[in-house]
């Protein structure tokens, strides 16, 4: 396989489209909705994330946690498929063709916009690298469900309604709660050698078995909270009852997750990110269905 295909990391790619999706599909019923706001906040994150994956790969290997002894999928630069220079160089293109493609959303959203696209450029580039890494004090999963849930998801329905709304904030809470758990499983795998490399994930942390509770929580809240949502007249029931559907995948991953350790882990870290866009792509269905009917 093409090695840079090995560094983006296409399974990980549906916790930016995920999120991004739904945010959009709130807002479809607008009169000011725009589809090239949509496809390029879509963009912008896709680049956000494949920039996130680059720098992981370049400052893990440079900070040494990446090592032979490695259980996870292959990092191009640990494995001497790409040298460190590329991959950086690969991250700042990426994250200069997420600021050229942000510009056109900063001058449409103003300045929450650019705030929110600082933030992000500063968490891509602060989550394996810079003076105080979060993925290596525990703060991984947090930064996800930040990024990656609240600030795509109502972020992106801001750009569309210039307002943020109470079913943006839920349903970023929970999708955000579905990309943690894309987090908790990649770091539960690595454990043993994040322990020998002195990354204090929030798996090394916790341990294994409070972690497979945490994943568990992870997996069910967004469940809970799209049902509390439409029990508060927020969510129509048709996107929930689409969104259940999923709920008998996520079931079968809290089962498999407590039977397995170490590279078992990395079949199901493609099955959780597979999740994240089951969820989203059938909570936007039932939504759009919704408001043809």
């Amino acid at each position: 396989m093409n090695p840079w295909i090995l560094a983006i990391r296409p399974r990980t790619l549906s916790a930016a489209i995920g999120p991004l999706l739904v945010g959009n599909i709130l807002a479809l019923q607008l009169e000011q909705f725009s589809w090239f706001i949509a496809f390029t906040s879509m963009l912008c994150a896709v680049l956000l994330q494949i920039a996130v994956n680059l720098a992981n790969d370049y400052f893990d290997f440079k900070s040494g946690v990446d090592t032979a002894e490695r259980v996870g999928p292959t990092r191009v630069t640990q494995s001497g498929m790409l040298s460190p220079t590329a991959v950086r160089n690969g991250m700042i293109f990426c994250l200069v063709l997420a600021l050229l493609v942000g510009s056109f959303l900063i001058m449409h959203g103003g300045w929450p916009i650019a705030l929110l696209a600082l933030a992000a450029v500063l968490g891509a580039l602060g989550y394996s690298g810079g003076p105080y890494p979060l993925a290596s004090h525990g703060l991984g999963e947090i930064a996800a469900f930040v990024f990656f849930g609240l600030v795509a998801v109502v972020g992106s329905y801001f750009l569309q309604a210039t307002e943020t709304s109470t079913n943006a904030w839920l349903l970023g809470a929970a999708i955000g709660f579905l990309n943690a758990a894309i987090m908790l499983v990649n770091n539960t795998r690595d454990m043993d050698t994040d322990i020998k490399a002195g990354k204090k994930t929030m798996a090394v942390r916790v341990g294994l078995a409070q972690a497979r509770i945490f994943y568990q929580s992870f997996i069910y809240l967004p469940f809970a909270i799209i049902i509390a949502g439409f029990l508060m007249g927020v969510i129509p029931g048709l996107p929930v009852l689409f969104a259940g559907l999923a709920f008998i995948v996520a079931r079968n991953l809290c089962r498999d997750f407590n039977d397995v350790t170490g590279a078992e882990l990395n079949p199901l870290l493609g099955r959780t990110a597979k999740l994240t866009m089951l969820f989203s792509g059938l909570f936007s269905l039932g939504f759009a269905i919704d408001l043809l009917f």
